[in-house]
């Protein structure tokens, strides 16, 4: 190589982002480009370890001696004096002497490598949620077996060995009714997921229990189901935990608070507010609990220290001032109330009057009215029967709900009749079971009850029964959440939440593409620029020249698959137009037929007379149609037969594009319409044709599928609107 021809390489070396440097036999640094300078310093002449690696002899990890002997590595190297990971490429270089000069390119991938790390990490967290969520949380097969379950799963169903868990046949020995299975496998199959499926599973025991499922189907790469995932939730406790806790808030009979740590109320119950005498909540949330509440100041520190002290305090006996200034003796029992950070917040309890006891009827016919003013006032659904089923109860919210009015009920139907056939005597044996929140109670059922006008209403159900003092069961009593517009509004919701994300995941593509390309474009440009000026200054006869001829190729090759991977994240935006599809493949088989006689192709055509026109993009049209001869040439090396077909179908006009080549492996039809995917081994593409071709058809309202058999060809179907003389044109185009 000349001194000029020398120069010439350094410039474009010197062009390049990766690092690059050129070493000699012996180990002497010969080039170095901006980026070495900048990473190492300045070092031409010196040892390539002494530069790289602050060392006095070869370094331990060096793997010249591949390259001086002829081979071309890349590897990754952790260089420990920098803490950083260079991706590294050595090649040799043959020199006009003989000699063989080693040249490196490196690029820094240390934040990759930090990336990959982080996701290791991320990983590690995901594991840790599985493990210890609320929640059963399961894995399956599509054959029916679980592959993975959390121990909140195994405790829900009372499961002790997951090794046990593992082994069970989901439709025999997990669904109370295995015809549920199959409906569930039929509802995921087809809409990719299950929300809040309502279904009976068994425990280890054989005891059945209402879980809610929510699954998302399992796909391997090449689109294949491969099972189910998803979590299952006990709905059986917390309705009714919710439910007690309020109503033994509001109704309990005696004083129930929560404060602050620095002496305020925030919330306190009616009965607190009638034992001290208080009408308005708001009022009584202003007071200044040590002031305004504890006759002695100093009670009030003392109470502070021992339930800080020991996390409770247990029935304390103080003297509390009503509003009017009267003492008033009062238990008080409290516990600390802690942050996400177990830092103590307030307190929380109770206080019992020693006082009420004489104006206790007074005060339960206060609570039955009360009670009854609730039942009336409730949003909720609230029906109660006596035992043989007769309605005694039946509030506001049941008439709004289902459609039947007070008078028709209340001693004159049946809880029965209101209920789904059946479903009335099961809701009461599982009243009287224990296994759905204790003898007597049912939390949370979901709930499905047909209104009398014919309308589905759907909703959750809790009931329990209604003792005597004895202990004889003399009523029953159910509240009804209806929560079908709730419920519509979520599987909207989530329907959105999906597509928006895969709008967004779609768009972040786009634009990363594009950046890439834009981003390279301009160096390669400088490169075939400098190659033209190499190729004036020697003679064509010349094997330099023939070099520099393939180099200044591959590079506008490159340019071309640039160009490819600009189309694909922003595609041709040309107005589209009436378009004779007849007439396009027309033209392009006239074009290629001599190209196609080359390679040994023989063309078979059969256009439908009758075609109507489509609204179209003719150029975007003429590459779907380029791609995919070029495709089919490509697959036919020894020749073969191109068939192209048009006909009318309904409203849609079909276009089939058929060779007799090689064909499509089974596991690579369901990816040959991705990005950069390519089947091609000497890696002529990038994988973009095909992509861009999905995406025009796409974007014309059609559909493009393939149907391939290996050894024996590939056919591509185009499906496209035949456009009608009254439709108007897009507004957006």
């Amino acid at each position: 190589m000349t001194d000029k021809e020398s120069q010439r390489l350094n410039s474009i070396l010197e062009a390049m982002e990766d690092g690059i440097y050129v070493i000699k036999d012996d180990y002497t640094i010969e080039f170095m480009n901006h980026v070495m300078v900048k990473d190492f310093g300045e070092g031409t002449g010196r040892k390539c370890y002494q530069v790289i690696g602050h060392r006095d002899e070869v370094c331990p990890w060096c793997r010249a001696d591949e390259v001086f002997a002829g081979e071309t590595t890349h590897w990754e190297l952790a260089l420990p004096i920098s803490d950083k990971t260079y991706d590294l490429i050595e090649l040799p270089l043959k020199n006009v002497d003989g000699s063989v000069s080693k040249l490196s390119i490196y690029r820094d991938i240390t934040q990759i490598k930090q990336r990959g790390y982080d996701l290791k990490v991320s990983k590690k967290d995901c594991t840790r949620l599985f493990e210890h969520v609320g929640v059963g949380v399961y894995f399956s097969s599509r054959g029916g077996r679980f592959l993975d379950a959390n121990r909140a799963l195994l405790n829900i169903l009372e499961y002790e060995s997951k090794d046990e868990f593992l082994k069970i046949d989901l439709a025999r020995d997990l669904y109370l009714r295995p015809e549920d299975r199959r409906k569930f496998q039929e509802m995921i199959e087809r809409e990719g997921h299950v929300i809040d499926y309502e279904v009976d599973f068994k425990r280890k025991d054989g005891r059945s229990i209402p879980v809610l499922l929510t699954s998302h189907v399992r796909y391997d790469l090449q689109g294949k189901i491969l099972g189910y995932e998803g979590i299952i939730v006990d709905q059986t406790q917390r309705k009714q935990m919710e439910e007690d806790y309020r109503r033994l808030f509001e109704h309990v009979g005696v004083g129930v608070y929560i404060s602050s740590k620095e002496g305020k109320f925030i919330n306190a119950n009616k009965a607190l507010l009638d034992m001290l005498g208080y009408q308005s909540k708001d009022e009584f949330l202003k007071i200044d609990i040590s002031k305004d509440l504890y006759l002695r100041p100093e009670d009030r520190l003392k109470f502070r220290e021992m339930i800080e002290r020991d996390g409770r305090v247990i029935d304390y006996e103080v003297d509390f001032k009503r509003k009017d200034g009267k003492a008033i003796p009062i238990l008080l029992t409290g516990h600390v109330r802690h942050d996400q950070d177990g830092k103590v917040i307030g307190y929380e309890g109770i206080n019992v009057d020693q006082s009420q006891r004489k104006r206790m009827e007074r005060e339960v016919k206060e609570a039955h009215d009360f009670l009854n003013k609730v039942i009336q006032s409730s949003p909720n659904s609230i029906m109660a029967s006596d035992m043989k089923g007769n309605i005694i109860i039946w509030n506001r919210a049941a008439e709004e709900t289902l459609g039947y009015k007070t008078e028709e009920t209340i001693g004159r139907m049946n809880i029965r009749n209101v209920y789904p056939e059946g479903v009335a005597a099961e809701i009461m044996e599982m009243m009287r079971s224990p296994e759905y929140g204790g003898v007597g109670r049912l939390r949370s059922h979901p709930m499905v009850y047909v209104r009398r006008d014919g309308n589905i209403v759907e909703g959750d159900l809790s009931a329990a029964i209604i003792y005597d003092a004895n202990g004889k069961a003399t009523a029953s009593v159910g509240t009804f959440v209806d929560l079908k517009e709730r419920l519509d509004m979520e599987r909207k919701l989530r329907q959105t939440q999906e597509q928006l994300l895969q709008s967004e995941k779609l768009a972040a593509m786009g634009r990363l593409t594009s950046q890439i390309a834009h981003e390279l474009n301009n160096p390669l440009y400088g490169i075939m620029n400098t190659l033209e000026l190499m190729k004036t200054e020697i003679a064509p006869e010349s094997k330099r020249r023939k070099i520099l001829e393939m180099a200044l190729s591959e590079t506008m090759r490159l340019t071309e698959m640039l160009r490819k991977m600009l189309s694909f994240s922003k595609p041709d935006e040309e107005e589209k137009q009436p378009t004779d599809i007849n007439t396009i493949l027309d033209e392009i088989l006239l074009l290629h037929e001599k190209q196609l006689q080359e390679h040994s192709i023989r063309i078979s055509s059969n256009f439908d007379k009758g075609l109507g026109e489509v609204h179209a993009s003719k150029n975007q049209l003429r590459q779907v149609f380029l791609n995919m001869i070029s495709n089919a040439r490509d697959a036919m090396p020894d020749g073969g037969t191109l068939t192209v077909r048009t006909r009318a179908e309904g409203d849609n006009v079909r276009i089939e594009v058929s060779d007799t080549g090689i064909g499509i492996k089974g596991e690579n039809i369901d990816k040959i319409f991705d990005s950069f995917f390519t089947t091609k081994d000497n890696i002529k593409d990038v994988g973009l044709g095909l992509s861009v071709c999905y995406g025009f058809i796409k974007d014309h309202g059609g559909d493009i599928k393939v149907e391939s058999e290996l050894g024996s060809g590939t056919t591509f179907t185009i499906i496209l609107p035949i456009m009608k003389e009254t439709s108007e044109k897009d507004p957006g185009e």
